[in-house]
């Protein structure tokens, strides 16, 4: 594996930031919708201990699933770019199937088409 550059690792902590943020938004929404029994029913402290236990779990597991979910698609995006697209070579047939082709560059900076 060679030297990234300063792009690179610039994007991947980015990209780490913003998994972390993410997660951590998902997991109170999660802690807070499976909390909001104990608030409207009010049982009894064991149940309510109980259930604060299981906003927690299901917190946690939504802050680790969003965050390898996140670093998993950068990491594939990431290889993707490496390796090139996986598509037919340029112009070959069936190539649509891949996606739009590249825009057409213009010709003269500052103009908006070859023909201008």
């Amino acid at each position: 594996m060679g030297h990234r550059s300063q792009a690179d690792r610039d994007a991947m902590t980015v990209e780490i930031g913003f998994a972390v943020l993410t997660g951590a938004l998902m997991a109170a929404g999660a802690f807070v919708v499976v909390c909001v029994p104990t608030a409207f029913l009010a049982p009894h402290s064991g149940l309510r201990s109980a259930l604060l236990m299981a906003a927690s779990g299901v917190a946690g597991l939504v802050f680790m699933g969003r965050v390898i979910d996140v670093l998993w698609r950068f990491g594939r995006r990431d290889s993707a770019v490496e390796l090139g697209p996986a598509g037919p070579a340029n112009g070959a047939a069936g190539g649509a199937e891949y996606g739009p082709a590249a825009p057409v560059q213009p010709s003269q900076p500052g103009r908006t088409s070859p023909d201008s």
